[in-house]
């Protein structure tokens, strides 16, 4: 499988992560040419995965916010696509969006997993990867925004070290952080 994978010109910018289920996830950043497969992944997710991952009760994502998913800077903010291979072809299971603030001090991770790759690692594995990603750019402190129901998440979030607290101005929120030492 690897050297059909290395034939491919647009991995060369891609990482293979094994999640502990024995998963392989595909992942690399987005691009522009990914926004149809990423409208078909969002219009895959349940109303309460939607509404987790863009804290509004959308029902689809607009043209608008579409865009914005595939026009990132690389810089400041990255969204990765994480594909599994299914029957030989690569399909979009999740996203891991990293946006940073200007000083690149501190940034937000937002992820969002189809629903049958849920409880298969997918998840821990992508906040692993993005953590480790945003340390190596520097970024001091690793946030995640979660609906206060959104137990999945911010459980996963503790179990990796993050700690949750209130978010302020919004008592259906919770803020869960993790300072990441080592920063570069």
């Amino acid at each position: 499988m690897q050297d059909s994978l290395k034939s491919d010109p647009l991995l060369a910018a891609w990482v293979v992560l094994t999640t502990h289920t024995g998963l392989r996830l595909y992942v690399r950043p987005v691009n522009p040419e990914d926004r149809a497969e990423l409208e078909a992944f969002l219009a895959g997710l349940a109303h309460d995965d939607l509404r987790f991952r863009f804290l509004s009760p959308l029902t689809r994502p607009s043209r608008s916010l579409l865009e914005a998913l595939v026009a990132v800077d690389h810089v400041r903010t990255e969204d990765y696509l994480a594909f599994a291979e299914v029957d030989g072809a690569k399909e979009l299971v999740a996203t891991a969006m990293l946006a940073a603030d200007p000083s690149l001090e501190r940034a937000e991770v937002a992820i969002a997993v189809r629903p049958d790759y849920k409880q298969r690692g997918v998840g821990w594995t992508l906040l692993d990867f993005v953590a480790r990603d945003a340390r190596a750019r520097g970024i001091r402190r690793l946030e995640s925004i979660e609906c206060r129901d959104n137990r999945a998440a911010i459980d996963l979030e503790k179990e990796m070290g993050f700690t949750a607290g209130p978010y302020p101005g919004d008592a259906t929120l919770t803020l869960v952080c993790k300072t990441l030492n080592g920063a570069a």
